[in-house]
């Protein structure tokens, strides 16, 4: 037996130097229960350190938070890493340090990264940019989201800043692809006319949330349980009566 689930896969927190202020571990679950969304995953930049504070903030609610983090490549490509467990991203995470590069962030370029407790309370400063490319190519990420059994799903591929399509032209043969995400701004009618090298795979629309507002939760999917693999079938399997988009 299915149960309906509204997801948004798409969210930074204040971690994320390009966030804004309110994109804080009590804010974010609020809104999202305020928007009747069962689930969703944390994805900043490079990173995890907020995503247990997140999940502190939705204990006792309905609200599911998966872990996650948005990977930027060595080719200057963004990619949404979603994982089952806190552990398996903590895992990726020590990976993801080895191939980041040791620069210091430069706040009044960049933004503040701060790291806070589920109250939203500030804990410290990542003092280590993170809008940057890490030494990970996308063939070599795939591998080790993989390995983790994580879901490898390439983000905002037609936009032109850190999009797949725009940055390689095409998804590589090279690195099995099997869900992409496309902007929340382009009509989904209108993908296959636009990037037909896509419109065989299966996608997912998200609000790339950098503030409260952006956390829609198009994403409409029934499924027996919340597991990557079930959501992976569910959106994979192309039915209506699996995965829908609907924006509102």
């Amino acid at each position: 037996m299915s149960t309906f689930i509204r997801a948004e896969f798409h969210i930074h927190t204040v971690l994320s130097p390009c966030a804004d202020i309110e994109m804080i571990p009590p804010l974010i679950v609020e809104q999202a229960l305020s928007r009747n969304i069962h689930l969703i995953a944390i994805t900043d930049h490079n990173h995890t350190a907020n995503i247990e504070a997140v999940q502190k903030a939705a204990e006792g609610t309905p609200l599911k938070v998966l872990p996650g983090m948005e990977l930027q490549t060595s080719e200057e490509v963004h990619v949404l890493c979603l994982f089952e467990k806190l552990e398996q991203a903590k895992a990726f995470q020590k990976i993801v340090d080895e191939h980041l590069p040791n620069l210091e962030n430069n706040i009044d370029f960049f933004g503040e990264q701060f790291v806070v407790d589920e109250t939203g309370d500030f804990l410290r400063r990542e003092e280590r940019l993170l809008l940057t490319s890490t030494s990970l190519n996308l063939h070599q990420a795939w591998e080790e989201v993989q390995a983790l059994g994580g879901l490898f799903i390439p983000a905002h591929v037609n936009r032109k800043a850190f999009g797949l399509l725009p940055t390689l032209g095409m998804i590589p043969l090279d690195t099995p692809i099997e869900i992409v995400e496309i902007s929340r701004d382009l009509p989904k009618e209108k993908v296959c006319e636009l990037y037909p090298q896509i419109c065989s795979t299966p996608f997912i629309q998200s609000g790339d949330a950098h503030f409260l507002d952006d956390i829609l939760g198009w994403n409409h999917l029934w499924i027996p349980e919340i597991s990557l693999k079930e959501i992976s079938l569910a959106i994979q399997s192309l039915s209506p009566q699996r995965h829908q988009i609907i924006s509102d």
